[in-house]
């Protein structure tokens, strides 16, 4: 396998699906990643845990370190700064703010020090805080990326998870090369996205087969 690590793509407009993304709203704004020290998706539905590419054991896995990973960076940096911690298939993806150069490295220090961590993407811009309206605006344009996603029909959407931060969306998942493109492609067609991050672990189609063969179990 392949971790396919932060690439910035281009952005393109295309059509969005407004009714989608008013359906998905509330659920969405849970995995969005606009609040401080937030976990990248804790709830898991039956039909998450059906069409996910992980393992239920890693999907709570997952969960685990987000919140292991969350607390330390909270003792960490008390009320400073803004920091999202994200976990898929053991992968942290840190977004936010932080007030220096030094707070990043050690947030990510610290991340890498947790437990079952298999690699730290350090996506943390030295900046004060987003405000809560910028935050909220984030939410809404994960909201429409998620929708789009679905409304493709073409790709499984609930394989991939979206963070959102200052209108540049994070990609993670465990996908093929070609289904990489392809979700690239329609996020970064949404208006509003900045920039698009892929943070994929890439695998091969047979792989893939084997995934859908066994139903991830």
């Amino acid at each position: 396998m392949t971790v396919l690590g932060p690439r910035p793509l281009p952005v393109r407009r295309r059509p969005r699906s407004a009714a989608l993304a008013a359906g998905v709203l509330a659920a969405s704004l849970l995995l969005s990643g606009c609040a401080p020290l937030v976990l990248g998706g804790a709830a898991v539905g039956a039909v998450m845990v059906a069409s996910d590419r992980r393992t239920v054991g890693i999907q709570l896995e997952d969960q685990s370190i987000e919140l292991r990973a969350a607390n330390r960076v909270r003792e960490l940096l008390a009320d400073r700064g803004n920091v999202s911690v994200t976990s898929y298939n053991r992968i942290v993806l840190l977004t936010g703010e932080v007030p220096a150069e030094a707070d990043r490295a050690r947030v990510e220090d610290t991340v890498r020090g947790v437990d079952n961590v298999r690699a730290v993407v350090n996506e943390l811009a030295v900046m004060a805080p987003t405000s809560l309206t910028e935050r909220a605006r984030d939410g809404v344009l994960a909201t429409r990326v998620r929708a789009a996603l679905i409304d493709a029909r073409d790709v499984d959407s609930m394989a991939i998870k979206v963070v959102t931060e200052r209108s540049v969306v994070h990609l993670m998942g465990r996908v093929t090369e070609a289904e990489a493109q392809r979700v690239s492609e329609i996020a970064r067609a949404i208006p509003g996205v900045q920039r698009v991050v892929r943070v994929f672990e890439l695998i091969s189609a047979e792989e893939l087969a084997a995934l859908r063969g066994t139903g991830s179990r």
